[in-house]
Parts: C-alpha cells; sequence; structure tokens
C-alpha cells in the first residue's frame, strides 16, 4: 500500500518539475521574442583621466597637471547573443618620466579587441580580452580615474591579455571563470611558449554582497633554461559589498615567482570603503599594504620600491552620469631602507561615455 507520505512526496516533485518546466518555457519565449525583435547597434567608447596634483617628498614640493590616460573605441552588438568590441588605450608614459625631452609622452597600444557570445548561462571571449583577476574589486573600488586597483597598480597581473575565456553563471548567486591568455599582457604580444591559466568562483550569497577566490598559473619556459626562472603562481581572496548605500571592500592578494624569477615572493592586503553622504557626494578611504619576501640574509624585502603602505582619503562629486571629480590625498610610506614618506594632494577627473 502507498503512504500518505509517499503521495505527497510526488505530488510535490511533480508540482516542482512543473514550475521548473514553465518557467523554461518563458525564458525560451522571452528569448526568442528577444531575437525577433533585435536590431544591430553599436556606440562609441570614451574614456578620459586627468588630474592635478601636489607632490611633496623630503621637503621638496612639485605641481603638475596631467592627462594620465584615455581609452577610444567602439562596441558592437551583432545580434542579442554575439558582440564585438575594440579600445585604444593612450598611456601617458611622461607621468612615469620615462619620455626624454622633445619626444612625445603619449604611447598608443591596442587595449581590447575580441568577439564575446553571451547566452544563457554561458558567456565568451576570444582576443584581446579583459582579464578577470581583478575586475569585481576594480568594480567594487570604483574609482580607477584616481587609482588602480591593488592587483593592477603593483603588477600581479595584467589588465587585459591575448587569450579566451569562459564565465558559467550556473544561477544568479554563483558564477566559474576559467580563461587561458597569452600571459604578457596588451604591451608585450608575442608569439612564445608562455602560457597562463586561471580559474576564479564568485559567490553572491546575498543581495549585493559577493566573494571570489581566484588562482592563476604562468608558466615561461627560458631557452637555454635558467636555474633563476620559475612559475608564477597567484592567489587571491576578496570580499566586497556594493548598493546605493556605499560600498566596501577587503582582499588579501599572494604571489609566488613575480616576473617569473625565482623567489620573488610577495603579498598584501587593501581595504576600501565609499559612503554617500549627499545625493551626489560621497566620502572614500583605502589602505594598502605590501611586504615581499626576504632573499638570502637581505635585511628587507626584495621589492624595494613599493613595500609598505599607502592611504588615500578623499571626497568624490558626481555632478552629471559619466563624470568624476575627487579632491583627495594619499600618504605612501616605504619600507625599504632609507625611505621618505610621500604626501600627495590630487585633483583627478575621471570622463567616461
Amino acid at each position: 500500500m502507498i503512504s500518505k507520505n509517499t503521495i505527497l512526496i510526488s505530488f510535490f516533485i511533480l508540482s516542482f518539475s512543473q514550475i521548473i518546466a514553465a518557467q523554461d518555457s518563458i525564458q525560451s519565449k522571452i528569448q526568442t521574442i528577444q531575437r525577433e525583435t533585435f536590431k544591430p547597434n553599436g556606440k562609441p567608447i570614451v574614456t578620459i583621466f586627468s588630474d592635478f596634483t601636489n607632490v611633496n617628498y623630503n621637503g621638496r614640493s612639485n605641481n603638475a597637471f596631467e592627462v594620465t590616460r584615455a581609452y577610444f573605441g567602439y562596441g558592437y552588438n551583432f545580434n542579442s547573443d554575439f558582440s564585438g568590441k575594440i579600445i585604444f588605450d593612450v598611456a601617458n608614459l611622461g607621468v612615469a618620466g620615462t619620455t626624454s625631452p622633445g619626444v612625445s609622452a603619449f604611447t598608443v597600444y591596442l587595449k581590447n579587441a575580441y568577439a564575446e557570445y553571451n547566452h544563457g548561462i554561458l558567456k565568451a571571449d576570444v582576443g584581446m580580452i579583459g582579464e578577470s583577476m581583478f575586475d569585481l574589486q576594480e568594480s567594487v573600488w570604483g574609482k580607477r580615474y584616481l587609482y588602480k586597483s591593488f592587483q593592477d597598480f603593483y603588477s600581479f597581473g595584467n589588465t587585459t591579455d591575448l587569450g579566451a575565456k569562459v564565465k558559467l553563471q550556473f544561477i544568479p548567486e554563483v558564477a566559474l571563470d576559467l580563461a587561458v591568455y597569452n600571459g604578457e599582457g596588451f604591451k608585450k604580444v608575442q608569439a612564445d611558449s608562455t602560457v597562463q591559466l586561471a580559474v576564479g568562483l564568485t559567490v553572491q550569497p546575498v543581495k549585493n554582497l559577493f566573494a571570489r577566490v581566484y588562482v592563476d598559473y604562468l608558466n615561461y619556459t627560458k631557452i637555454p633554461a635558467s636555474s633563476a626562472i620559475a612559475a608564477q603562481t597567484s592567489f587571491n581572496a576578496f570580499v566586497g559589498y556594493k548598493s546605493e548605500k556605499g560600498s566596501l571592500g577587503a582582499e588579501y592578494n599572494r604571489q609566488s615567482g613575480h616576473a617569473s624569477k625565482k623567489y620573488n615572493d610577495w603579498s598584501g592586503i587593501s581595504i576600501y570603503g565609499t559612503l554617500p553622504v549627499l545625493e551626489k557626494l560621497s566620502v572614500f578611504a583605502r589602505f594598502d599594504d605590501l611586504m615581499s619576501k626576504k632573499i638570502g640574509i637581505a635585511t628587507q624585502g626584495w621589492n624595494t620600491t613599493t613595500d609598505g603602505q599607502v592611504y588615500i582619503a578623499g571626497v568624490e562629486f558626481v555632478p552629471v552620469k559619466g563624470i568624476q571629480i575627487s579632491p583627495n590625498i594619499r600618504y605612501s610610506d616605504l619600507s625599504a631602507t632609507g625611505a621618505k614618506a610621500t604626501t600627495t594632494i590630487n585633483l583627478n577627473l575621471g570622463i567616461n561615455f
């Protein structure tokens, strides 16, 4: 004899399966309507970063007005599933003091050039694509126009590279991304045996809260072989919150064999947050701490250039969508022997349309 519990369980299973089937049918109809009504379209992409900076170091002060970066490109949607994008990066190398007198400070790079397929749970990119190492962190930080995210600033990885990646959005709360890259970034596009493999997992346990772990492996082969060469491996753990009420993010980064050099290990943390105080005005703060490994009998880490702490605080004003204005102050306290603290007062402008 069939028990009442068995009948009830069977009824609930049947009802649930019918609900899922109905949802799938509705989703399929919506996608069909979208394909039938879709019209190919595209739009230009323009992003400009500019600033006025006052740098105080070792009792000396220097003022500068700069256009630090500009992006120009175009994105086109062929249909509801296929799209493409091309972006050129106009970089001001003079900011880093790498140009000689009489030589133009601006250099143009091909930043993005890729095709994308996006349908259902699958999104796939191929070409000169954006890497997935720190795009979520950069989104929560939200102020690339005034300071790069931690992994970008300290060169833990590249913003874009030749390669292919797929993202599987199993459910709205869980996504897995897999990628293979050339491994040398958009400024060094060349054919060699270097390959970088990356995998990341992003979960959204509740609305507006994100958690992500990411690892990658870069195997650089040098001919002839050298004992100074090592595989580069990266690990990142991130937790972030972002909504109209504000944002808060914290990340831990570790990398072994940086630049494929043996013993070049380093790690660091970055904590940042933004709090709206008026409709178009918010305050923000950030703290970075980077530390590299001591090699042999060295008394300090191998990275004597940027090891230490950076503190950032400021105000952001957004008069209209696409324009960000921020007066801010940065204090850099490097840990290298003999290094002097640097205070920078900035007025940054970001334009995006």
